[in-house]
């Protein structure tokens, strides 16, 4: 089953996505659960489940997309955990690395990813997400994937000349990191670690990848993550990107207003954006 946020005439909904459109579950279980956080907090998606088979009642062209999860109570990145990007930036550490995104950074499939004003160095990375469905904490690698809801797709947009020392500037820039169109629930994808990513620039595939290929798999993720901070229902992580990334290709390669980006990622589905320019406010840092 997938699942999706979106608006509707102007009101946060949430659904199931088929090919005929969208089953609006707000409709059918809203006094039950508000949203797609909800749903998952409360053990709705067996629920859900049983109106998969209804008809759709919205098309696709009357609603608008939103992040699959729009306040996730912690959004926690995993930085270098593909082979090919630890060469790419010469990383040697062994342990995961750590860093988080706001949830105001985020935007849904096919809205604006905003280029940040004074940002030269606007980077693309695809990755998987993992939305966390079951709650805990020192949480065992053996029973980790029990406490997935599903997996989505994510453009994790880096401004790299804002990274500095660390990455918390560079990575939290309003409506800079895509998420979506929509999640996969678990049951559907019982081996996390062996999904095709790939993320094409204007057409042009520029990363290509297996989440084989990543250093700490995501049941590794759950339990090095759960032993420092309680995971809870709606919670996401971004499980890193594969190689490829602008910053280390000659010439390096970055996005700009009007490119249009794309990531794709096996039995999930295919997150589709354009960037455009940011307002340049009075008195900006240059």
């Amino acid at each position: 089953m997938k699942l999706a946020s979106y608006l509707h005439q102007g009101i946060r909904s949430y659904g199931i996505p088929t090919p005929e459109g969208m089953i609006d579950l707000r409709a059918h279980l809203g006094h039950l659960f508000p949203d797609l956080k909800a749903l998952l907090a409360n053990n709705g998606l067996a629920l859900a489940s049983e109106l998969a088979q209804l008809p759709a009642d919205l098309p696709f062209d009357d609603v608008t997309f939103l992040p699959v999860i729009e306040q996730p109570g912690k959004i926690l990145c995993v930085g270098m955990n593909y082979a090919e990007k630890r060469k790419e930036f010469d990383q040697h550490n062994p342990a995961p690395t750590l860093f988080v995104r706001f949830a105001d950074s985020q935007t849904g499939h096919a809205a604006p990813v905003v280029k940040p004003h004074c940002s030269k160095e606007f980077d693309y990375e695809g990755e998987l997400a993992v939305i966390i469905g079951r709650g805990g904490e020192n949480i065992p690698r053996a029973t980790a994937l029990s406490h997935v809801a599903g997996y989505s797709c994510y453009m994790d947009g880096s401004a790299r000349d804002w990274q500095h020392s660390w990455f918390t500037a560079g990575k939290n820039w309003p409506s800079t990191g895509a998420f979506g169109p929509w999640m996969t629930t678990s049951d559907e994808i019982p081996d996390p670690q062996s999904l095709g990513i790939r993320t094409w620039l204007n057409g042009v595939m520029v990363q290509q990848d297996n989440t084989s290929s990543m250093i700490h798999d995501v049941a590794e993720l759950i339990e090095y993550i759960s032993t420092f901070t309680h995971l809870s229902a709606g919670d996401v992580i971004i499980t890193g990107s594969p190689g490829g990334v602008g910053k280390k290709r000659t010439p390096p390669l970055f996005m700009h207003p009007g490119d249009h980006i794309e990531v794709e990622i096996d039995k999930i589905g295919h997150l589709s954006n354009v960037i455009v320019a940011a307002a340049r406010p009075q008195n900006a840092l240059a």
